[in-house]
């Protein structure tokens, strides 16, 4: 207990770091919904100095009596009743001004009837009276930061030019320095930063987050790693492992971290960065839409939506199916096609043909732009069970131009419509736009040996997509060696797209082979495409399809009712989930897009070589080795007998066919 002049009631001393402690223990089963408002943090004035009592200072005294808010500074409290002080010659003492005001020598400031100050009897209470605060100015600089195990101290009140410990930044202004450790510095501004804040209240209401962030004093290499590296939720820069001691925000909840400037700069006066501008960010509009009344906004909305479709679907009438049939002879197919309609799908001899269902397993992809055909009208070869062909068309991809002038990738010759590419294995090529296998229909150029699908072949000049919302993406002619804004893998080709104010790209196959939506046969719920980690979700990501670890920063496809995730390239897999179950199946070094999307499989083969039908697949690991060279058939492209364990890579059979 202390008794101070100017207060009737004695004073308690209060350990603000215990009192925390306590009360973290008894708030550990709190409600979810107090976690949506950031808790305030401790402070009160002091009756003496008149300025702030935070946790900081750690200790500090108050009224005994609960009733009254008199609170002190430890150090403002425990001022000595006489000293000397190196500003004057004569001892000073300790007085309560009863009877008038009173004005410090020094900081000059007023002081009312009943405030506490030192004055010196030797010279007279009307020449030297001095503020308790110009007293203690030292000790008010020293504070206890849970950030550090030592007080610090700022024992220069001028601005200084210094590397500040928290936020890693040389700037200018008041620091706190450690007196045990050498070059600890830290700026005011950070040290006195809010423990946890919602951050639309510190960058202007332009970022928002459900929860409060919390401050964390280091951001180490591991937890970095074991959360894939994330990066700035505002600013789309990463954290630098090698400066794992640098403060940040976070919600752990969301898997959410924000730099510390980017969290506050706002709030602390400083130029916001350029975070209007950077990808991943939010972003003002730099167009309007009048002025591009056919734009592409990306990504389609489901599986059914392609280009081709997107460009020239018509509503059913008999004059779309005549022009249809006329455009059938662009398409060389040695059997007769048949147009199936609603009428027609329900008939005694159309029983067994079903349109596109991943949730029913069943598959029919077009063979020209290789997308699943799930709705009438569209055609089919006529052929017989025993010849076995799987060739089919969407109405509108008869009616694809048949040659293609400046083409971007190729702008040199005119691209022609190929139903087969020349210089393929089974008619597969790879695509010189997104370098993805393909054997479905190619534009191309024979002379160059030039070939791309007719996906890439229709790909727009100018785009929008919901990961990079309001700004126009373009065709970029060149690798500017970014990572592409949906999957995180690096942008190493030539085309793509891209957003110059940004300085942002996108790679062609995840701008236009991902939807929006999928159906997983396991899930009664639509999966929407997500590229940053999902709000409240606290679980492990992983993958349904191949049942490993899934980084929540790259673009993956999620239930919010189930809280399941599938990979973007393991979407595709669905058909084939219980055969195969494993990431490195679907892996590509190209994009997070399933290797083999624009490869339709399923044809028969024949060869002099083995007595029985050979089966295109995708190579799984139940194939095992091949069986002409031995090395493994997984993963790759490969011929399987219908009739014995006879299989082969397809570039093993294309060399034992020359021979």
């Amino acid at each position: 207990m202390m008794k101070v002049l100017e207060h009737n009631y004695p004073l308690k001393l209060i350990d603000l770091q215990q009192v925390k402690n306590e009360d973290v223990e008894e708030s550990e089963e709190e409600d979810e919904e107090k976690d949506l408002v950031p808790q305030d943090e401790f402070s009160c004035i002091c009756k003496r100095c008149d300025e702030v009592i935070n946790e900081y200072y750690r200790y500090y005294y108050k009224c005994t009596n609960d009733l009254c808010d008199f609170s002190l500074h430890k150090f403002c409290a425990e001022v000595p009743t006489t000293l000397e002080h190196t500003s004057h010659p004569h001892r000073l003492t300790l007085y309560k001004y009863i009877d008038f005001e009173w004005r410090c020598l020094y900081c000059q400031r007023q002081h009312k009837v009943g405030e506490v100050g030192y004055l010196c009897s030797d010279c007279g209470w009307w020449k030297v009276n001095i503020d308790v605060n110009c007293v203690v100015e030292v000790e008010k600089r020293r504070i206890y930061h849970p950030s550090h195990p030592h007080p610090l101290v700022s024992p220069i009140p001028s601005p200084i030019l210094c590397l500040c410990q928290a936020c890693g930044k040389t700037h200018k202004g008041i620091f706190f320095l450690c007196t045990t450790c050498p070059y600890f510095t830290i700026h005011a501004d950070c040290i006195f930063l809010p423990k946890s804040l919602l951050i639309q209240q510190t960058t202007n209401g332009i970022f928002r987050h459900t929860h409060p962030l919390t401050l964390s004093y280091s951001f180490p290499e591991a937890e970095q790693r074991a959360k894939y590296f994330p990066n700035c939720r505002v600013c789309n820069r990463s954290f630098d492992p090698y400066m794992e001691n640098l403060w940040i925000y976070k919600c752990e909840k969301c898997i959410y971290y924000v730099h510390l400037d980017c969290a506050t700069s706002a709030s602390r006066r400083e130029p916001f960065m350029s975070i209007l501008s950077i990808g991943g960010g939010q972003s003002i509009k730099n167009f309007k839409d009048v002025d591009y009344p056919n734009l592409l906004r990306l990504p389609f909305p489901d599986q059914t939506y392609s280009l081709p479709k997107h460009l020239f679907f018509k509503a059913p009438g008999p004059t779309t199916y005549v022009t249809a049939e006329v455009s059938l002879q662009h398409f060389n197919h040695e059997h007769e096609l048949i147009l199936v309609d609603t009428e027609s799908i329900g008939s005694t001899s159309n029983e067994s043909i079903m349109c596109h269902n991943p949730m029913k397993k069943i598959e029919l992809l077009c063979n020209a732009c290789v997308r699943p055909i799930t709705e009438t009208p569209f055609y089919k070869c006529n052929a017989s069970e025993d010849e076995r062909c799987n060739f089919a068309l969407h109405e509108w991809c008869t009616r694809l131009p048949t040659k293609l002038d400046n083409h971007p990738g190729h702008p040199q010759h005119t691209l022609f419509l190929m139903s087969n590419a020349p210089h393929g294995f089974f008619n597969i090529y790879d695509c010189g736009v997104c370098c993805l296998p393909c054997n479905g229909y190619a534009y191309g150029c024979v002379r160059c040996r030039f070939y791309i699908d007719v996906n890439c072949g229709l790909m727009p000049e100018k785009i929008t997509h919901e990961s990079h919302p309001n700004h126009l993406l373009s065709i970029v002619d060149k690798s500017l060696g970014n990572e592409c804004l949906v999957c995180s893998n690096q942008v190493r080709y030539r085309l793509s797209f891209g957003c110059s104010t940004c300085n942002v790209q996108i790679h062609p196959a995840c701008a236009l082979l991902l939807p929006r939506t999928i159906r997983h046969p396991y899930d009664k719920h639509p999966m929407h495409l997500s590229y940053l980690p999902i709000e409240n979700h606290k679980s492990e990501y992983f993958c349904e399809i191949c049942e490993e670890g899934l980084n929540p920063h790259k673009g993956f496809y999620h239930c919010d009712m189930c809280s399941q995730s599938v990979h973007t390239d393991c979407a595709p897999l669905i058909l084939q989930s219980e055969t195969e179950t494993h990431s490195n199946y679907h892996y590509s070094y190209i994009s997070k897009v399933y290797s083999f999307s624009n490869v339709k499989f399923g044809s028969i083969h024949k060869t002099a070589n083995h007595p029985h039908p050979l089966l295109l697949a995708p190579g799984i690991a139940n194939d095992g080795k091949c069986s002409v060279c031995s090395s493994r058939l997984r993963y790759m492209i490969i011929l399987r007998c219908l009739e014995c364990p006879f299989a082969i890579h397809e570039r093993c059979f294309k060399r034992l066919n020359k021979s």
